[in-house]
């Protein structure tokens, strides 16, 4: 899979005309190049012409991506575009949004930008038009975006509970509902949610962040739940503590930063902290077709952490 992962298989060409823009069926997630209704057809016939099998495959799919900027977000974006997906990379940040898809498209990946605050439901809306567009679709909807918070319950503001609140729930809950009804018409969506190991078991001095990851864990139960039939999955995956840019940035301000990166990362029972890419593999496993039965699961990517002390 290039540079992002080299275990998956890519396939660039899926139909007839050899253009990936054609099985996609966009020019940039939302233009209007033909699409090859055959796709899927064609890609497993090409399989078993070449006596192999291509699993983690997204070619053909679109994605669209949240908090995509940096970190995690950034990891699976780069993931998806090299098993063959079309990405539209949303961040706040402009800058850093821009220079995602810029790295993307430089690897030979087709990634487009749009700026978005995902608290403002009014904006999540307006995005989903421009995706589906008339004949248009999305497949795959990934709600990475997050912010944090340090502090008790006597060190916490309700100010930072709603503001955390905001962003890692109204975000979520802004987007699906953005996007859920073209997919209920279409009987077919996959939503996958960034939660954490703090949504599952309680991290101390972590209280508004623990809140809404918890939060986060039980809307995407709910929306399995309830659309399951209509053709929906939705999971969510719960990280342990990962060394993105930002906690790289943040251990460089101790005294010690190895002393302190060995503190994060001891409450992991594999004495580490997960790579981004590690949790955008997790990413790409339930964007696939290999996950097609799994639905409403909290998917633990922890390192250990929730096995025990």
């Amino acid at each position: 899979m290039g540079r992002a992962c080299e275990s998956v298989d890519r396939i660039p060409t899926v139909c007839g005309s050899g253009s990936l823009p054609c099985a996609l069926g966009v020019g940039a997630l939302g233009g209007d190049e033909p699409r090859c209704g055959s796709d899927k057809v064609a890609r497993k016939a090409d399989n078993l012409r070449v006596g192999r099998v291509s699993i983690f495959s997204l070619a053909g799919k679109r994605a669209l991506v949240t908090g995509a900027g940096s970190g995690i977000g950034e990891a699976i974006v780069k993931t998806f575009a090299a098993a063959g997906a079309a990405v539209m990379v949303v961040d706040v940040n402009d800058a850093a949004g821009r220079q995602t898809v810029e790295k993307v498209n430089a690897d030979g990946g087709e990634a487009v930008f749009r700026q978005m605050d995902v608290s403002d439901a009014a904006a999540c809306n307006h995005l989903a038009s421009e995706v589906i567009g008339s004949d248009g679709r999305l497949d795959i909807l990934v709600n990475n975006a997050g912010i944090g918070h340090v502090g008790t319950i006597l060190q916490t503001e309700g100010d930072d509970l709603d503001r955390l609140y905001r962003v890692n729930v109204r975000g979520i809950f802004n987007l699906c509902k953005a996007f859920l009804p073209h997919m209920i018409e279409v009987s077919a969506g996959n939503i996958i949610n960034l939660a954490s190991i703090g949504g599952v078991v309680a991290v101390r001095d972590r209280l508004a962040y623990c809140t809404t990851k918890f939060a986060v864990v039980g809307l995407t139960k709910s929306i399995a739940l309830d659309h399951a039939k209509q053709g929906i999955r939705c999971n969510c995956i719960c990280p342990g503590r990962v060394e993105t840019p930002f906690v790289t940035a943040r251990l460089k301000e101790y005294a010690d930063p190895e002393a302190a990166y060995q503190k994060m990362a001891s409450t992991q029972a594999l004495g580490r902290m997960a790579k981004p890419l590690e949790i955008a593999h997790a990413a790409l496993y339930l964007a696939a077709d290999e996950s097609s039965f799994v639905t409403g699961t909290d998917f633990l990517i922890d390192g250990g952490w929730s096995a025990g002390k």
